[in-house]
């Protein structure tokens, strides 16, 4: 097959494919489509980024199309399970669009949100119906809904729901479809965990692969920092310095030191927004439009982002973490080098995650280069200041207190002019006097603690304050 044309889709398909521009099918899509079309099993590998939402997409709207009856109430004709709420409305967009002259109605359950609206579709019976596992249980337990009629069942990024602790859910859910329907089975990768459950739900499935589990993508641009866990902050912001660090997902193991890590970067002068778990719905979504509008160059993210997020042009990955699976890696770094771009992961690793990275580079069959930058001396000199500032806050006014700011004057020369534009131009009218405490990343245009606007460490002899660090950054 070359072009979307030769697989015989329904006219209206077709037609909102030529408007959208799709003319030539992904590997992934040239040998799903054709075989979901006939209604056989699948189980199909691939890694996000690859046109796997269309792989199954399109034939499921094919089928419904070919064979027009009511919604069944209180359920739905195909259901496609997402383990993360923005994969889920990902997928539920991409049906919409794709189905724009077909009248299906979509509909996408995903906790977080209050149920009423979520109910009222699903009293009248949906056509497609994209769901997260927990709230799905949710509104069967209250008999909101029900999954007998359920014709076509789709099992999308399978090893992630292994991840998330989503195999029982997932088994509940089966439990309650009928025994007769088409299954279609997306994973990235294949653990035995994930095997066996493949096992269970297809039936003489067709394999479709296109690209070996647990590999990088090829125009990725890999290396490993190795520095001090308490120093990964202060290079962080120093990687930020370089201009080209525009758009970049930052990833943390822990909801809470996402949010420190934002906030320090925010402190530094480094647009940061955090997306995990514990944000609302709302503001996970405000987070994820402010980095796709380029409002913000850095979001810090748990691994709920790692996977199936469509996010265009990001021109790296920071592992400011490695991950405890080496295959949540693959996924993380996946989210660069997109579309035939170019992409930058980075990793910072401590001494005490050099056991992960061995694992890491295990699985993914490569060596990555690796830079020192323990001791780093630059590093050093902000460390000194962020010490300082410790001891110079208030003990009484705690709630308030600011992610741990370096003086200006001891951060590299690129960061600083970065930092005093985002202040409104750091023209402050202090001296920047010994002993007067800098001022905190409140905005205030630089009015405490800096100097004229030169640019110069008066602590090193009037040197940049990364006089003799080492010279690597991002782009060598």
């Amino acid at each position: 097959m070359t072009t979307f044309q030769d697989f015989g889709l329904a006219p209206p398909l077709a037609r909102a494919l030529t408007e959208k521009g799709y003319t030539t099918p992904t590997p992934i899509q040239a040998q799903a489509i054709p075989t979901v079309m006939t209604g056989r099993d699948l189980l199909g590998i691939a890694q996000t980024g690859t046109g796997k939402t269309a792989a199954f997409a399109l034939p499921i709207l094919h089928r419904l199309a070919q064979d027009r009856k009511p919604a069944p109430k209180r359920g739905c004709r195909a259901l496609i399970l997402s383990p993360t709420r923005e994969l889920a409305t990902q997928i539920a967009d991409s049906f919409k669009a794709y189905g724009k002259h077909m009248g299906m109605s979509v509909a996408v359950i995903f906790g977080g949100v209050k149920y009423g609206a979520q109910i009222k579709a699903l009293t009248g019976g949906i056509d497609i119906l994209v769901a997260t596992p927990g709230r799905l249980i949710d509104h069967l337990q209250e008999k909101h809904a029900s999954l007998r009629e359920v014709e076509v069942f789709v099992l999308d990024e399978a090893d992630q729901m292994l991840d998330l602790g989503f195999l029982q859910p997932i088994r509940k859910i089966v439990a309650g479809l009928p025994k007769e329907r088409q299954n279609l089975f997306f994973s990235a990768t294949m653990p035995a965990e994930i095997g066996k459950l493949a096992g269970e739900l297809l039936k003489n499935p067709a394999q479709v692969s296109v690209t070996p589990a647990a590999t990088t993508v090829e125009r990725i641009d890999q290396r490993v920092l190795f520095v001090e866990t308490d120093r990964k902050r202060q290079l962080l912001a120093e990687l930020f310095a370089d201009g080209d660090m525009k758009r970049t997902l930052v990833f943390t193991r822990t909801k809470r030191g996402a949010d420190r890590v934002a906030k320090y970067l925010e402190g530094a002068g480094v647009g940061a927004a955090s997306i995990h778990g514990d944000k609302t719905q709302g503001q996970r979504e405000r987070a994820l439009a402010a980095f796709k509008a380029g409002q913000v160059s850095a979001l810090v993210a748990t691994d709920i982002a790692a996977r199936g997020i469509d996010i265009e042009s990001v021109t790296h990955v920071v592992n400011f973490e490695l991950p405890n699976v080496p295959d949540a890696y693959v996924h993380r770094i996946g989210r660069t080098a997109r579309k035939g771009r170019d992409g930058i992961a980075i990793s910072l690793v401590a001494d005490d995650e050099r056991g992960l990275l061995k694992d890491i580079q295990k699985t993914t069959r490569q060596t990555i280069p690796s830079f020192d930058r323990r001791n780093d001396r630059a590093l050093g000199q902000v460390a000194a200041v962020e010490r300082k500032l410790e001891g110079e806050r208030k003990p009484e006014r705690p709630a308030q207190a600011k992610a741990p700011v370096a003086d200006a004057r001891d951060l590299p020369p690129a960061l600083r002019k970065r930092r005093n534009r985002r202040r409104g131009g750091g023209q402050g009218q202090g001296q920047g006097q010994s002993g007067q405490a800098p001022q905190r990343a409140q905005g205030q245009g630089g009015q405490g603690g800096q100097g004229q606007g030169s640019g110069r460490n008066r602590r090193s002899g009037g040197k940049p304050a990364g006089a003799g660090a080492a010279t690597w950054s991002p782009l060598d």
